[in-house]
């Protein structure tokens, strides 16, 4: 019987393995002519989508923390214990968490931000035609850095915008703060309004650095930096370091380093208005009717005392921000 079966089962083989290759090949000739129709069909709209152009949109909804700033966070320090930190690491939740960070931080293309740049000088959005309401705006995080009238000593944002009203300058780069300079200098205008109201107005500039070696450059050249600006304006120019994650980027509208933003804060620290990339000519007077708003705006009993008043501004933020949020 073994010497029967032997040459059925070569045989047996010999077809399955012939059916399999006819298979294989009719599946290449569907997936070749497939691909082929794919192709044809999308050819001519593929020069289209590559240099669409990006239209920058008006500011729809406020930007900014739900919760008050407070001096000392984002410091970009870690502030856990070592039992802490190694009961976070034993944690698989915690390492979801940071596999997920990681992971978005990888697949952002390193490039991405310069060619977002070819259209626009890389403004990201239009301003705010009018200011965001009170109840609806966020709030600017609190940063930290060393400033022009002390580069040792790091300094905390939150104090100096509190009770003022500031038009903040974000910018990472000579690129960047050029950008922002179209906003608010040589603006006569501009300039007139803050000397108007001086002892609550003002200008405040962020230079967010994290390239250590840049950093390390700015700081030898502050006393250059310093001839810049007025002496009463030293503690207001702030080298930031650390601390601006790509969450606070998201939430205040950092979408691009490259680019430089600036910001109308009022008196509680609230973001009412913002720019980006080079000012247009409706910016720059809506930024200006903006300030002048403000000034006139009475200031709003602070409730960030006590754990229960700062509860209930959080949750009357978050209530409000599905509303309109426009004056």
């Amino acid at each position: 019987m073994l010497l029967h079966s032997a040459p059925l089962s070569l045989k047996s083989s010999n077809l399955l393995l012939e059916l399999g290759l006819q298979c294989h090949i009719a599946r290449l000739q569907r997936s070749r002519q497939a691909s082929s129709s794919a192709v044809e069909l999308k050819s001519p709209r593929a020069p289209e989508d590559k240099n669409r152009e990006h239209i920058p949109k008006p500011l729809s909804r406020p930007l900014g923390h739900n919760k008050p700033p407070r001096a000392g966070e984002n410091s970009g320090v870690d502030p856990r214990t070592w039992r802490q930190r190694r009961d976070d690491f034993l944690n698989y939740d915690k390492h979801l968490e940071r596999r997920k960070q990681l992971t978005k931080a990888v697949a952002k293309p390193y490039f991405r931000e310069w060619t977002n740049m070819r259209y626009h000088k890389g403004k990201t959005f239009l301003s705010n035609s009018k200011l965001f309401r009170a109840e609806k705006a966020l709030y600017f995080p609190n940063l930290q850095g060393a400033t022009l009238a002390s580069a040792k000593e790091v300094q905390d944002t939150t104090p100096i915008l509190e009770d003022k009203v500031s038009v903040v300058s974000v910018f990472s780069g000579a690129w960047a703060e050029r950008q922002t300079a179209t906003f608010i200098s040589n603006h006569s205008d501009l300039d007139s309004t803050l000397e108007t109201g001086l002892d609550v107005a003002q200008k405040v500039y962020i230079n967010v650095e994290e390239n250590t070696m840049k950093a390390s450059l700015i700081k030898l050249f502050m006393p250059g930096l310093r001839k810049q600006f007025a002496q009463h304006e030293y503690g207001k120019y702030f080298l930031v370091r650390r601390g601006v994650t790509e969450e606070l980027r998201d939430d205040i509208g950092l979408l691009n380093s490259k680019v430089g933003y600036v910001y109308l804060v009022d008196k509680e620290c609230k973001i009412r208005w913002a720019g980006s990339g080079r000012a247009e000519a409706g910016e720059k007077k809506a930024l200006v009717q903006g300030v002048k708003k403000l000034l006139d705006e009475p200031k709003t009993p602070k409730i960030w005392g006590d754990a229960a008043g700062e509860a209930a501004a959080v949750a009357a933020t978050t209530a409000g921000f599905a509303a309109s949020a426009l004056l």
